[in-house]
């Protein structure tokens, strides 16, 4: 069975669930989100919360189960709390600054980079190397910033690079002399 699948999710009260046609919506004080429901789980909402069923016990079903509990739980806690994510700009010269509905990124290249905020994602820079991504759509909000980590992934000798804030880089040896 899965134990995260039978968690039941508690709704805050100032949010508004409904379930229709397979479509689970939330709206709350920060925003509402939509997902359709796969068809092998089931939502039941009674009182002041939600849990997840299933039909049979397969593999998959229980692993749908899972799944769909986190999601959901996820677009609850978006909708009334919201998700940061931080992100740590290493090394000489590597900088961000916000321009209206754009990142500019200057991280070694010969150019600057341009990189496009998703509808439903927000930016602020802080000191120049410190960039918080907020939004309600946590699946949404870790994509951005996963991108925006590609763009200069951190290199293991001098930890130069746009990091996770919470990440810790495994730094190497560098050569040794004779």
């Amino acid at each position: 069975m899965s134990r995260v699948g039978k968690k039941p999710i508690s709704i805050p009260e100032k949010a508004k669930i409904s379930y229709k046609d397979r479509v689970f919506t939330v709206q709350g004080e920060k925003g509402n989100l939509s997902r359709v429901i796969h068809p092998a789980v089931n939502l039941n909402i009674e009182d002041n919360s939600i849990n997840v069923t299933i039909e049979n016990e397969d593999r998959k079903t229980r692993a749908l189960q899972g799944l769909t509990r986190s999601l959901v739980a996820n677009m609850v806690t978006g909708v009334s709390s919201g998700f940061e994510r931080v992100l740590e700009i290493n090394g000489i010269g590597y900088r961000a600054e916000v321009n209206g509905k754009q990142i500019v990124l200057n991280l070694g290249y010969s150019h600057p980079i341009n990189f496009d905020i998703p509808e439903g994602v927000s930016a602020i820079v802080e000191k120049n190397t410190i960039l918080k991504l907020s939004g309600i759509d946590n699946e949404k909000l870790g994509h951005t910033a996963a991108a925006i980590r590609r763009l200069r992934p951190p290199e293991p000798y001098k930890g130069k690079g746009v990091k996770y804030a919470e990440e810790h880089i495994q730094r190497k040896a560098g050569k040794t002399g004779k």
